[in-house]
């Protein structure tokens, strides 16, 4: 992959994820009145996307059209971010309803490359779904974000994108999805491996280090020329011993080093011709 390094970085926030209890972590942004205040205020602090998992009244992950339509429209009306959904869902999601996530129309949304265990569970993404989903993001003019858990994800991606084209846009951006119990370490080791074997046509890439190996992660894909994904779907705590209290704390993190990195992060427009979302 021969990528220039782009002077600033694309930082995305991730508030929810599928994986955390309310009831375990109160902080955790799961009505729409707290993701509306949560990416209000990351982007505030420096995020330009923001990845959404949608909660029901019992906080549970749910795929229900009309939450998803209604995350998507409250967070366009009160910020500039570009909001990318969730087809991941939880892993207890069936893959026909991890489809339909595009019938609510986010500006990007993420693809999973390839089947992962997930600490205990299993993460399900056989190839005829990841290119069936390919295709819908293609015929509707959805930004995929190609997700890395390891690198027979990498190698998948090369496989899919000579089958299928490019992504529409014509822009390729990759997560490396790292430290999860069962894809990658979050080391910078496996991040330039990873990156190495990407595809010629990958424009851009973000990473991700989950729980304790964020911090890891983030310095490396900073070295490496990468952007970042933070948030509390992949990390509870700031410190050894300090748990986050809001989301904000993380996407302003991010901010600083990449600062300290002379990258300083991107606004949502910026990031919109990175990635070249549709103008909705």
């Amino acid at each position: 992959m021969t990528t220039a390094v782009h002077p600033r970085t694309l930082i995305t926030v991730a508030p929810t994820g599928a994986e955390t209890a309310k009831a375990d972590f109160p902080a955790l942004p799961t009505t729409l009145e707290e993701l509306v205040e949560t990416a209000t205020r990351c982007e505030a602090a420096g995020a330009a996307m923001i990845h959404l998992h949608i909660r029901d009244d019992e906080a549970k992950p749910t795929l229900e059209l009309a939450r998803l339509q209604a995350a998507v429209e409250a967070v366009r009306e009160s910020t500039s971010l570009i909001v990318q959904l969730s087809t991941g869902g939880s892993v207890h999601d069936p893959l026909d309803e991890r489809l339909k996530v595009l019938d609510a129309e986010p500006d990007s949304c993420s693809l999973t490359m390839g089947t992962v265990n997930f600490g205990d569970d299993v993460f399900s993404n056989p190839y005829p779904f990841v290119c069936e989903l390919y295709k819908q993001t293609q015929e509707r003019a959805v930004v995929p974000e190609f997700e890395l858990f390891d690198l027979g994800h990498v190698a998948a991606l090369h496989r899919l994108l000579d089958s299928f084209g490019l992504p529409y846009g014509e822009r390729v951006h990759c997560d490396l999805v790292m430290g999860v119990p069962g894809g990658m370490p979050g080391t910078a080791d496996a991040l330039v491996a990873a990156v190495h074997a990407m595809p010629d046509a990958v424009t851009s890439w973000s990473a991700t280090g989950i729980g304790r190996t964020t911090l890891a992660v983030a310095f490396a894909s900073l070295a490496k020329g990468g952007h970042l994904r933070v948030g509390m779907e992949d990390t509870l705590t700031f410190a050894r011993g300090v748990p986050v209290t809001h989301n904000a704390e993380l996407v302003g993190r991010a901010a600083d080093l990449a600062e300290l990195a002379q990258r300083p992060a991107m606004s949502s427009d910026e990031a919109r011709e990175l990635l070249h979302v549709k103008r909705r």
